[in-house]
């Protein structure tokens, strides 16, 4: 794969079929009287092709997060809890819902590890996601085809890809449900026909209740996000008494759990939230405004994603100009409730597109209410939505497929990175220049990791000029501890594709380690090396 990753090597049959399954699903549309089976196999049929295409080509699971969330799995096993000496992975320990849940699956089940199912994580967020959307599009319209048509828009634009093994994917599959569950309960919903009815029967209450303490057991941005949307919801008085009981929950929960399991961090950090309070303008602009290094593929791959939100949020407008029944759903302040988040914080750069993604399950069912024709010019009309679903799911694929160079491992790369991780003598440091690695991190409480593209500006200057003599400062910190260098097929492809060092940067270390004698090769194949470090450099330091 090239810069553009699956794009350059799927077949041409692939996008004939992807195709062919939007012209199928149009026509269906196109009829009044198809059945939810029909409708339901088209959804899992693109659900398929997007999402279990790359686990049945790669032999071994894509994405370095992935991996980093088994290896955390895999140590709160050992430790039958929290994990000591966790340094920056104690995050995970304070917000553990998510891996104890895996615990507790790989112990009911004899797995070893969740490694064996996480590959196929993406496939079952995606159709387990399917049920709550059709909950709440289901309680705005009882119109079958704009309810389906609504389901494959969002799964033809929902391009942010944080739906992999990770508790981000997790909780937002529970934050739908949760709203499913509320907008059922609001007096607008076409499902609430006794508007004189308790707001919440005890059992649905207790349902809401547990999703919500396992959201803000698991994550710390989704109950935020959640907290936010039930307080939107909250706006229209008709509403409150339905939604006030949900807020309270979540805010209660989610301070609870925030003063006492997650006090470390959030007393560490609390600081930097307010100082991102003061600088709206630079939360907004801190996820889109790094591109100035990045490959020209990756430039133009994220334009594209930029305009497929873009025409989302178009789209979802003109339908609420275009339809004044939209105005009086639930649906328009779930597309709003993100934005005062994106202000207020920048989350590392991603804010922007967590809020695109957490707004995105209204923000469907508003395109496709524009989209849906009338009985009237049916035939003209599905031309234009069968167009714009192609667009939809061009722009996807961009999004979702072009850093397949660095997000897919090789059996190689694995076997290098085991053999860095459990074959080493524990405390060794290992350096690596970037995050891509399958399973870097595991037992990260056994080792010390450093990783060259996180290091200071000045540091990775001195990189720059001198491969050798800027890894001098790095192996430094292991003092007389092992120290182990891993260089992989991926990390190139990643410092290409982004941009964080220079062109041709690891192929320079890489040949200085081989050349340099305070270096040994103790492992390599095809797509991965490691070097010990086992002498002083210039410096006169091991």
């Amino acid at each position: 794969m090239g810069d553009l990753g699956l794009l350059q090597v799927l077949p041409v049959l692939f996008w004939v079929a992807l195709g062919l399954l939007g012209l199928g699903f149009c026509v269906a549309v196109s009829v009044r009287r198809t059945p939810h089976t029909c409708y339901a196999l088209y959804a899992l049929s693109l659900i398929a092709m997007l999402h279990a295409t790359p686990p049945l080509l790669y032999g071994e699971m894509r994405y370095s997060w992935a991996w980093k969330h088994v290896a955390v799995v895999d140590a709160m096993l050992r430790h039958d809890g929290d994990v000591p000496n966790a340094g920056g992975f104690d995050i995970y320990n304070q917000w553990p819902g998510f891996f104890q849940l895996n615990v507790l699956i790989v112990r009911a089940t004899g797995l070893e590890s969740p490694l064996g199912y996480a590959m196929w994580a993406q496939v079952l967020a995606n159709v387990l996601l399917l049920i709550p959307l059709l909950l709440i599009y289901r309680s705005v319209t009882s119109d079958r085809r704009l309810i389906w048509l609504a389901a494959f828009v969002y799964y033809s634009c929902s391009w942010v890809g944080q739906d992999y093994f990770a508790p981000q994917a997790f909780t937002f599959l529970l934050f739908v449900s949760a709203i499913a569950l509320v907008v059922r309960r609001l007096p607008s919903s076409r499902l609430r026909r006794d508007a004189s009815r308790r707001a919440w029967p005890p059992g649905r209450l207790t349902l809401l209740l547990v999703i919500e303490a396992a959201i803000a057991s698991s994550h710390q941005l989704t109950p935020l996000m959640l907290i936010t949307a039930l307080l939107l919801l909250s706006l229209p008085r008709r509403n409150r008494r339905v939604t006030l009981p949900a807020l309270t929950g979540a805010v209660v929960l989610t301070v609870a759990w925030d003063a006492t399991v997650a006090r470390r961090y959030v007393s560490e950090n609390l600081d930097s939230f307010v100082e991102a309070l003061t600088r709206p303008e630079a939360n907004l602009w801190s996820g889109l405004s790094r591109l100035a290094d990045a490959a020209p593929s990756q430039v133009m791959v994220s334009w594209i994603d930029r305009g497929l939100s873009g025409g989302v949020f178009l789209l979802a407008a003109l339908a609420l100009i275009a339809h004044k029944w939209t105005r009086r759903t639930p649906l328009p302040l779930l597309v709003l409730f993100p934005l005062p988040l994106v202000l207020v914080n920048a989350y590392g750069g991603e804010m922007v597109f967590r809020a695109y993604m957490f707004a995105l399950p209204a923000a469907a069912f508003l395109v496709a209410a524009l989209l849906l024709p009338s009985t009237r010019r049916v035939l003209a009309r599905m031309t234009v939505v069968y167009v714009v679903l192609l667009a939809m799911l061009g722009s996807l694929v961009f999004g979702y497929y072009s850093k397949e160079a660095m997000n897919r491992f090789s059996a190689g790369e694995v076997a290098a990175t085991r053999y860095v991780t459990t074959s080493t003598p524990a405390d060794s440091l290992i350096v690596s220049v970037t995050f891509a690695a399958p399973g870097l991190e595991t037992g990260y409480d056994r080792h010390e990791r450093a990783e060259i593209t996180q290091e200071s500006t000045s540091a990775k200057r001195l990189l720059e000029k001198n491969p050798l003599a800027g890894l001098e400062p790095i192996l430094g910190r292991a003092g007389d501890r092992p120290a182990y260098v891993l260089l992989n097929r991926a990390q190139y492809a990643d410092v290409h594709l982004n941009g964080e060092m220079p062109p041709g940067f690891v192929e320079r270390l890489e040949s200085d380690l081989s050349a340099s004698p305070a270096f040994t090769a103790v492992f390599r194949n095809a797509d991965a090396v490691v070097y010990r470090f086992d002498a002083p450099m210039a410096g006169g330091r091991r």
